[in-house]
């Protein structure tokens, strides 16, 4: 079935997410960054053909040697690549050109278009890509491509098999590039386009002939279609429509209701590739060893077992033609195993050697290569000398079964790592139920639709029990939501006329009637989706060590391994060991070979490789299934070392829900008009102390019914309240107050600079006043009228119940909590006092809190940022590590490195503790990496044989280099078992 045109990702965009860095290492500038920056540009490109850290090592020094680009991060495990550039000086074809210059396939990703057509006016297509097996076959049809009039770029990926066109429609059409792959011996079919105005559908009920008029003459009756054609064989649509009369939802009605419901057009889940990719990956894996094992095992029992069998090996020792029948099965056996279940080692080492690079399938090719050709050499010595020396055919098969196995269990422990990301995906509702309405807005009936037709604008009713469908505002009832599922608050949601609602949570109790407004890709729950994608792709710092490692190991290796070979050779010729050490029929050479293969196969660093990359990506899943969303193995790496913590007081420790608990008249106006004078004052500013103050005015009077207070609160106009007066010339100052004219004379509510810059005195025993407010945590407002303080307001924020808890266990942890505020300084200390926080700064504007965060950072310090996400955003983007509360806004997304998904502050606990138990396997992964090549290449290359009598057999070696890798993935899913430190285990938190 053909993706739907919401599954395309085919045209250039940038991203929002930044991924932020601290200390020596380059930065990837966040969409904060670029307005400060310069006109750099961020992409993500597919890099496919690599299969160990000295390949992403070798595409990452090709990208940063360009000229322009500033920033290049390699992902091994989702063969991505992070490129940060100045446009000026690198284009988009520059830097796939590197990547394939340095061995690789490469293919830029994009994301879906918002406008017609790109602006020179050529198409972007997709095209699937039959029986291509290796490089060759995508340099060739990539070469046909690029060749091809009208052609402008093509890059095909051998891993998904497809190919990318951008191409000019004036000159060629895609009918024309399928036919040129074709005449190439490739098969080739059309999938999507940025056509904006095209829509290619799955046609399910076509059983005859007489179908296909059907859904034609349907087609052709239908106003708007423009030209469509059907494909017999995939059962698939293609659809030119105009899209200012018709829509996509309009196309699978008309068709539905035409065919009278004998024909359904179906819609593909955007997601649902990438679980059939894991699974396609691991079944290939699968079939390669089961296939592998298959004909090894019986090489193996002609080795170990037949010898204790005198009737099989009789057998095996009778003479057919110049070799034994053994020789013959092990040969014909160990040849499929080598040339035609290992294809595909031969195939990526020749790719690499070409382009002067080596990697893991350098190895395996060298090792079982040596092991093989010797064998074939040895019999065919036998047979012209009659010297018969030992084969080890087994060693070969053996080696590349063991290496199938780790590279099977490596593709099962990967798919693993996604679970957060497949949970999310499952969270998206299959269908919705439109409400239909009339001219009038009156609602005439209901109809289920796929909840991938569903378009901004559209009623929608959500039942109880079932997934509200998508982003969008209640325009009718009431009902509790669970959101836990994307929130992680347990509490269920209390929705109400105008309560914004999220896609994929589910209505408990009443029914609703949601209008949706973020639809595909703008819902939170794909913007979370895709959060997490980026951050399992990102790579931390620490890995540069390990790429480092592997760029230089392999090149040691094989040099390692010739000396290993020439060291024993020449001893043995020099009579420095005796010659009972060799095997029976065997010579100096195959004695020294045996020690130099296993050296080859042992060493394989793809372990060192995954140790960085599994951790992070198991850790971003982890973090995400408990409310704690992640942007990258950076964020990872600096929170871990985490000094200081910075918090906002306002809607951070605070509840950011202000309520009025004093008003002070210090005047002869009685306590009614002196409130309503204020309420008038505040009723225009969207600050929460004047929701506030306006909110406890109304309570005060009972001039209104709840239905009209709710009304402000949603945002409606002021006026709504009768009761309050005509103000002019409103002006909000801030970081001071408000002020306007009420019956001609000016009034001010504010803070005393408010009051000092207007030349208003302010009398000691308000003053005073104002001090005990502040003194017992409540911010004190002054009222003045015609240039006269006539009252005092106190406005309180009650603390977060966590708060104290919260900062008493970071002080455990190690790390230093302070508090920031644009709060007046009494008040902050008050609130500081209340929460255990000894070092605090009160008065900081906005702009000035970047200031505080740069001056902890001093002596380098990692200092973190805990804000709201929105007037905090500057200081969460200077932060080394900013902590966003509550999720949802775009600039949360885009400054933090963390986002908190619940404002809870118990979840800045879980971030640093998941962050220092991630780098703590990250080590241990590393000790797993590296003890099998410290430890086991002296023990393959016959150090200790001298003395012990001990070496490592080729076969064995291959085993351990598998397991290597596996243990280090095995390691890193043993975060899944994480769980976050609970409030009542908190405090038990020490120092290591």
């Amino acid at each position: 079935m053909a993706p739907s045109i919401r599954d395309l990702q085919l045209t250039a965009a940038e991203t929002n997410v930044s991924l932020s860095e601290s200390g020596e290492d380059e930065r990837l500038l966040s969409s904060y960054d670029e307005e400060n920056s310069g006109n750099l540009r961020r992409i993500q490109v597919s890099v496919v053909g690599m299969t160990c850290a000295a390949c992403s090592n070798s595409v990452e020094s090709a990208l940063r040697s360009l000229n322009g680009v500033v920033g290049a991060s390699v992902a091994l495990l989702q063969n991505k690549a992070d490129v940060t550039f100045d446009p000026s000086q690198v284009k988009d074809e520059d830097i796939t050109n590197a990547i394939e210059d340095a061995g690789f396939e490469a293919e830029i990703l994009r994301e879906p278009s918002t406008s017609h057509s790109n602006p020179s006016g050529n198409l972007v297509g997709q095209f699937t890509i039959g029986g291509m097996t290796c490089a060759a076959c995508v340099h060739s049809v990539e070469g046909i491509l690029r060749k091809l009039p009208g052609v402008k770029k093509a890059v095909v990926a051998l891993a998904t098999s497809l190919g990318e066109v951008e191409y000019d429609p004036v000159v060629i059409t895609k009918d024309d590039i399928i036919s040129a792959i074709e005449d190439a011996g490739f098969d080739a079919s059309f999938l999507q386009s940025n056509e904006q105005d095209k829509t290619v559908l799955g046609v399910t009920g076509i059983m005859s002939e007489m179908d296909v008029q059907m859904l034609e003459g349907i087609l052709c009756n239908l106003k708007g279609v423009r030209q469509f054609y059907f494909d017999r064989t995939s059962k698939e649509v293609e659809i030119h429509f105009d899209p200012e009369l018709l829509g996509s939802r309009n196309l699978v009605d008309e068709v539905e209701s035409g065919s009278f419901g004998k024909l359904k057009l179906l819609i593909k889940n955007p997601y649902t590739r990438m679980a059939s990719k894991d699974l396609e990956e691991s079944t290939k894996m699968f079939r390669l060893f089961t296939a592998s094992l298959f004909f090894s095992i019986p090489v193996i029992f002609m080795r170990v077992i037949c010898p204790r069998i005198p009737l099989l090996y009789s057998l095996l020792l009778w003479r057919c033609g110049p070799f034994q029948m053994g020789d013959w099965l092990k040969w014909g056996l160990v040849t499929v195993v080598q040339f035609v279940i290992g294809k595909r080692f031969y195939v990526a080492a020749g790719r690499a050697l070409r382009n002067g690079s080596t990697n893991m399938d350098v190895l395996v090719a060298l090792g079982t290569s040596a092991s093989y050709f010797y064998s074939v050499y040895a019999l065919l010595y036998g047979a012209i000398t009659g010297f018969w020396s030992p084969t080890y055919f087994e060693t070969s098969a053996m080696l590349i079964t063991f290496v199938l196995l780790g590279k099977y269990l490596e593709s099962l422990a990967k798919g693993k790592t996604s679970d957060a990301i497949k949970k999310l995906v499952e969270l998206a509702p299959a269908t919705a139920i439109l409400l239909i309405k009339d001219k009038g807005g009156k609602v005439v009936g209901e109809r289920e639709i796929d909840a991938l037709l569903i378009q901004p604008g559209d009623i929608l009713k959500v039942v109880p029990g079932t997934k509200l469908p998508a982003d969008g505002l209640v325009v009718w009832g009431s009902s509790y939501v669970n959101e836990s599922m994307v929130t992680g608050e347990s509490a269920p949601a209390l929705k109400e006329v105008d309560s914004f609602v999220i896609g994929g949570t589910i209505n408990l109790h009443g029914s609703l009637h949601i209008k949706a407004n973020k639809v595909g890709s703008k819902t939170v729950l794909s913007q979370i989706i895709s959060l997490v994608e980026t951050a399992q792709m990102s790579k931390a710092p620490i890995q540069k060590f390990a790429d480092f490692i592997a760029s230089i190991f392999v090149p040691t290796v094989v040099t390692l391994a010739l000396l290993t070979l020439l060291g024993w050779y020449l001893s043995g010729v020099l009579g420095a060991y005796p010659k009972e050490w060799l095997p029976e029929n065997g010579n100096y050479f195959v004695f020294s070979l045996m020690f130099s293969i296993s050296v080859v196969v042992i060493a394989c660093p793809c372990a060192l490789g995954l140790a960085t990359p599994t951790a992070v990506m198991v850790a971003t899943g982890v973090g995400a299934n408990n409310g704690v969303l992640i942007k990258g193995g950076d964020a990872l790496e600096r929170a871990q070392k985490i000094k200081y913590v910075i918090f906002d007081k306002t809607g951070t420790l605070t509840q950011g829900k202000a309520t009025v608990t004093t008003a002070k008249v210090f005047s002869g106006m009685n306590r009614g008009e002196f409130l309503t004078l204020v309420a008038s004052a505040e009723a225009s500013s969207e600050h929460p102390l004047a929701k506030a103050i306006v909110e406890y005015t109304r309570h005060f009077h009972f001039f209104d019914e709840p239905s009209a207070a709710k009304a402000h609160n949603n945002g409606q106009e002021s006026k709504s309240f009768g009761w309050l007066l005509d103000v002019s010339d409103f002006s909000a100052l801030p970081g001071q107050g408000v002020q306007c004219f009420v019956g001609g004379k000016k009034i001010l509510v504010g803070n005393r600079k408010l009051m000092t810059e207007n030349k208003i005195t302010i009398p000691s025993h308000v003053e005073n006043f104002v001090v005990e407010l502040e003194e017992s945590a409540k911010t004190g407002i002054l009222v003045a009228y015609d240039n006269d303080i006539i009252g005092v307001l106190g406005v309180a924020d009650p603390l977060k119940r966590e708060a104290a808890v919260v900062v008493e266990g970071l002080m455990k942890m190690g790390v230093n909590p302070v508090m920031v505020t644009g709060d007046n300084w009494r008040t902050a200390k008050a609130v500081a006092k209340e929460v255990g926080i000894t070092d605090f700064r009160a008065e900081v504007m906005p702009a000035g809190k970047a200031d505080v965060v740069r001056s902890f950072q001093k002596g380098g310090n990692v200092v973190a940022m805990v804000g709201d996400g929105i007037n905090d955003s500057p200081a969460l983007a200077a932060a080394d590590v900013g902590m966003a509360i509550g999720a949802g806004t775009d600039i949360a997304i885009e400054a933090a490195d963390y986002v908190l998904m619940r404002s809870n502050l118990e979840d800045v606990i879980t971030a640093i503790d998941l962050s220092r138990k991630t780098f703590s396997r990250i080590r241990l992964n590393y000790v797993f990496a590296m003890a099998y090549n410290v430890i086991a290449i002296p023990v393959a290359a016959g150090v200790f044989f001298p003395w012990l009598r001990i070496k490592l057999p080729p076969w064995v070696a291959g085993a351990c280099m598998a397991l290597s890798s596996v243990s280090v993935v095995c390691s890193s899913l043993l975060l899944r078992r994480y769980r976050k430190p609970r409030l009542t285990t908190i405090l038990e938190i020490t120092v290591e």
